[in-house]
């Protein structure tokens, strides 16, 4: 039975996933890349190294992003937003990163706690916000489907 997403459910789905896909156009070219990210119920955080990708969202800040959950091809739940595209820098990219971290350490913590990890393995912030650019998308349209069976 295919539906469409309430959107309590699309937020679960954005909350719980690290991994989604950024389209985005530019000089009549689409461009799709997948990302890990965080969400916080506004945007999506995201990072990368300079690139086409943070070249063509800085030309056209219109982008989508997409995110699924597949069992298999009638278990699935497919979300698709769009937004705004914004680099960050200051108070804001150190939030964003850290954000990112969190999720990150959460994902590879596998037992070991997270404040344990972060007293033993200073992170530099500054150092890393050297060699990256942190943004965020901010969502203005959300869209969600899923399938099951009867």
């Amino acid at each position: 039975m295919l539906n469409e997403l309430s959107q309590n459910q699309i937020d679960q789905v954005l909350y719980s996933e690290a991994f989604g896909r950024i389209g985005c156009y530019t000089e009549g070219r689409t461009y799709v890349i997948p990302i890990n990210y965080v969400y916080d119920g506004i945007y999506i955080y995201a990072h990368s190294i300079n690139g086409m990708e943070l070249d063509t969202m800085r030309i056209n800040p219109e982008v989508c992003f997409e995110v699924d959950q597949i069992t298999d091809t009638s278990h699935w739940r497919s979300v698709i937003t769009w937004g705004t595209f914004e680099d960050l820098e200051g108070e804001a990219a150190t939030r964003a990163t850290y954000l990112l971290i969190q999720r990150d350490m959460t994902m590879i913590a596998s037992g070991q706690s997270i404040q344990e990890l972060t007293s033993t393995h200073a992170l530099d912030i500054d150092e890393l916000l050297q060699n990256i650019s942190v943004y965020r998308i901010h969502l203005t349209e959300k869209t969600g489907r899923f399938e099951e069976p009867k």
